[in-house]
């Protein structure tokens, strides 16, 4: 039976009477220009255990890692490693002390090889003082070896899927063979078995006394390998428990400060005429023989593992990447999709996989990044932008959309995650979309904003948008849609009605 939990409990700490307190935070405080992003918060890492940090976007949790990894001053309190207080300046600082990070956000650089990204300001050198790049090569092999990941060391970055990035970025945090082992949202990207494969590290590194940091939005992951969770919201510490203490419902009940009822609100809403006709729709080399039709008010689910080919669907389907073969048809008319200018033109707007890279304009304030798709269209008169009327639009749309932040004029790198892809949410709601692309819509946001975007989407279509939302996660997926596509290798293997589209159906499509 559930259990209620208050902030007034003393933390958990069954199981673990005897473990070492690693890391300690007590007090700490920080602002940014309006926003009070941590209120003399706490936390306690023990050594040899996974602490699972959890709350919604915007609670505090990054700020915090940042902190701990020598990226922000505290304004107030202290970091405590083995009892000794640490004034961190920089990261460089926080990982000669033994402290790692593994950012949500990728910071790998793209035109370099694997083992000069992991090793670099580290590489060996040979005697006249130049980087041996065969050493290099074997060290970073060893490595992989030893943490069982198939990636080449001399392979470009950019070459690499967002996956694979992740690893690397795991594997160059486990390099320093740090004390504290911090990783946000580090399974983002990956697939089942490469979560598996992620938790056997994970525990290999608990095994040697280490203490990890794990910050998730997904509870079963919570529920498998931590072995406490702190809860923040709002930038207050709320409680910490035992894993084994509480239920989904508990924690969910501690984040957002309410219950959710209902996390797929799927209703049944009348289904229009086709609104978009696919037929063998083809990218030479990377998929082709793709057919389906979506009509007005319908969500077509888009399923399949990494690498299936369904992003590059999208991307063609947007224009980014033209279709080298087969035809796109909008309202019967066939249309040539070769920029995404023309894709917008005839009604399409997509929201991309990865908003670090194709999505938000990092160094803009939320206002121009919401804006960025409408300037040339309906706030343009006579040769002048409606200003007044834009900015009207777009902060309606953030409250619509309950964007976390001081003011339209922030800059966007400076939200949480979850906050920026409301913020791209919202750029493409503006457009008002008659076929909206949505291509993991709520990867790394937490369970209160998956919920708002869920009844988001089904609301456009109740409003006659034609929908294909892409997702890794399976319940997503079969929650929200009228049908699922399936996509193994490039191919389309079935659609799936609701009725029929169990988990156990689109995995046996998926693997064919």
């Amino acid at each position: 039976m559930s259990t209620t939990l208050t902030s007034s409990e003393a933390p958990a700490q069954q199981g673990h009477e005897q473990t070492v307190a690693l890391l300690q935070v007590d007090g700490v405080r920080k602002t940014f220009p309006g926003v009070v992003a941590l209120e003399k918060v706490h936390l306690t890492l023990k050594a040899g255990t996974v602490h699972a940090l959890m709350g919604e976007n915007g609670a505090g949790k990054s700020t915090l890692m940042k902190i701990i990894a020598g990226i922000y001053t505290p304004d107030e309190g202290a970091v405590r490693l083995h009892g000794q207080a640490l004034k961190l300046r920089s990261p460089k600082d926080a990982l000669e002390h033994g402290i790692a990070m593994i950012h949500q956000e990728l910071n790998l650089m793209p035109y370099m090889t694997v083992a000069e990204n992991v090793w670099i300001t580290r590489e060996p050198r040979n005697r006249l003082g130049l980087v041996d790049h065969s050493a290099l090569r074997r060290q970073t092999q060893a490595l992989f070896d030893e943490l069982h990941i198939q990636i080449d060391p001399d392979e470009e970055v950019q070459n690499l899927s967002v996956a694979s990035r992740q690893m690397v970025e795991i594997a160059k945090a486990v390099s320093y063979n740090s004390d504290v082992l911090i990783m946000d949202e580090p399974t983002s990207a990956l697939t089942e078995a490469e979560v598996e494969h992620l938790f056997r590290i994970i525990r290999d590194l608990r095994s040697r006394g280490k203490g990890i940091i794990y910050i998730t939005h997904k509870m079963n992951e919570l529920f498998e390998i931590a072995d406490e969770f702190s809860v923040f919201r709002d930038g207050r510490y709320i409680a910490t428990h035992a894993s084994h203490d509480v239920t989904r419902d508990d924690i969910i009940r501690m984040m957002v400060g309410r219950e959710i009822t209902q996390m797929f609100p799927k209703e049944a809403v009348p289904i229009g005429d086709v609104v978009l006709s696919v037929r063998d729709l083809g990218l030479e080399g990377v998929f082709g023989g793709v057919s389906f039709d979506i009509r007005a008010g319908e969500i077509l689910g888009l399923a399949g593992l990494v690498g299936s080919g369904r992003s590059n669907v999208a991307e063609t389907l947007f224009g980014i990447t033209p279709a080298t073969s087969g035809t796109i048809a909008i309202h019967g008319q066939t249309v040539l999709m070769s920029t995404p200018t023309q894709a917008m033109a005839a009604g399409m707007a997509f929201l991309t996989e990865d908003r670090k890279q194709t999505g938000c304009f990092l160094c803009l304030d939320i206002e121009d990044n919401m804006d960025s798709a409408v300037l040339s269209q309906r706030y343009v008169r006579a040769g002048f932008l409606q200003r007044k009327a834009l900015r009207q639009d777009c902060e309606a749309m953030a409250r619509r959309l309950r964007v976390k932040t001081p003011h339209m004029q922030e800059v966007i790198q400076n939200l949480s995650g979850g906050n920026q892809q409301k913020v791209l949410v919202g750029r493409w709601l503006l457009t008002n979309p008659r076929i909206l692309i949505l291509d993991e819509p709520t990867r790394g946001i937490d369970v209160g904003a998956k919920a708002e975007i869920h009844r988001l989407v089904t609301e456009l279509a109740r409003q006659g948008v034609a929908i294909l939302m892409i997702s890794s996660e399976l319940p997503e997926v079969l929650g929200m849609s009228d049908r699922v596509m399936v996509m193994h290798a490039g191919r389309m293997t079935g659609i799936l009605n609701r009725a029929e589209a169990t988990q156990v159906a689109v995995m046996d499509l998926a693997a064919k």
